[in-house]
């Protein structure tokens, strides 16, 4: 090696030492607190509303969305949110609107953040219309103490967790997360996800519940609805208890679909690469074919019609607990 070379390379070791030493020294004085580098300042505000309204909705970019259960009669809005990003709370036309003002100049959307903005809205427990939430990037929860007509959520990264009821539709739509609906009563569930998880559990519907995913896995458990239908690329999905007044409807590029001790009037079961397996609770007319793989059904000749088909996968069922 050259001595100009071996002069650089030690110049370079001992310029990165030293940054290792000034950072060090400086996350030290920090106590090693992260959050005191941001250079995006936050504030705190809270809005009082006294006016009466039967719906919400809420435009927002990236803070989470939390709604708790109010102590009193009246409504409170606490924003933990950027200065140049304030959200506005309004009631109009029996709506209460929390929308985000983004008033920062182009230059002000680089640094350093390690804030997470966050919206809780505080609410009586009464029963409400309409709730809609539309967000960029960031989580929605909503607990059991609520009651809606209809739900629409409208995510493009973040997890959203619903336990409140929608006596019309609960629809949830995210790009990039998981969704989790648990313990409630619908009309119809339509859930959407491009890359997440979707997990159902304990819920009754009145009508269908609809799983569309391109990237993820979908676990339904302890569900009674009108019937199940689902699309997917990639991803499996398992039913566990789930009872369907009409039919299973599930399609899957790739993926396994599992059933335990589920069942449905009709069953209708078709993936490209994916075993089919699991046990149902009443006889069924099977019509099963795989292109690459075994097949194991009983042989029974009454009950609703069952079609499954893979092109490489076994495909395996049983009926009875």
């Amino acid at each position: 090696m050259r001595t100009r070379t071996k002069v650089w390379l030690i110049i370079a070791a001992t310029l990165v030492l030293i940054g290792c030493i000034a950072f060090g020294s400086a996350m030290s004085m920090l106590n090693w607190d992260f959050t005191k580098l941001s250079t995006t300042k936050y504030e705190s505000n809270s809005y009082e509303i006294s006016d009466n309204y039967k719906n919400i909705l809420i435009i927002t970019d990236t803070s989470d969305v939390v709604f708790i259960p109010s102590k009193s009669l009246t409504t409170s809005v606490d924003c933990y949110e950027q200065e140049n990003t304030k959200h506005t709370v309004t009631v109009n036309d029996n709506t209460l609107v929390i929308k985000m003002v983004d008033t920062r100049k182009w230059y002000e959307y680089i640094g350093i953040n390690f804030g997470t903005p966050k919206i809780t809205v505080s609410i009586p427990q009464e029963e409400y219309n309409t709730l809609s939430v539309k967000s960029s990037t960031g989580d929605v929860e909503i607990p059991k103490d609520f009651k809606f007509e209809s739900i629409d959520i409208s995510v493009n990264t973040g997890k959203v967790t619903n336990h409140a009821s929608a006596s019309e539709i609960l629809k949830i739509k995210t790009s990039t997360g998981s969704i989790r609906v648990e313990n409630t009563s619908v009309g119809t569930l339509d859930l959407s996800v491009s890359t997440g998880k979707v997990t159902v559990s304990d819920v009754t519907s009145k009508g269908d519940v609809s799983v569309s995913v391109s990237t993820g896995k979908t676990y339904i458990t302890d569900t009674k609805c009108k019937s199940v239908i689902s699309n997917g690329d990639t991803g499996g999905i398992s039913l566990d208890n789930v009872i369907a007044a009409e039919k299973f409807s599930i399609e899957r590029s790739t993926g396994d679909v599992k059933f335990n001790n589920s069942d449905a009037t009709e069953i209708y079961v078709k993936t490209d690469t994916g075993d089919v397996t699991g046990n149902l609770l009443t006889d069924k007319v099977f019509i099963a074919q795989t292109d690459t793989g075994k097949v194991d059904v009983p042989k029974t000749v009454i009950g609703g019609k069952c079609e499954i088909s893979t092109d490489t996968g076994n495909i395996m069922i049983s009926i009875g607990q």
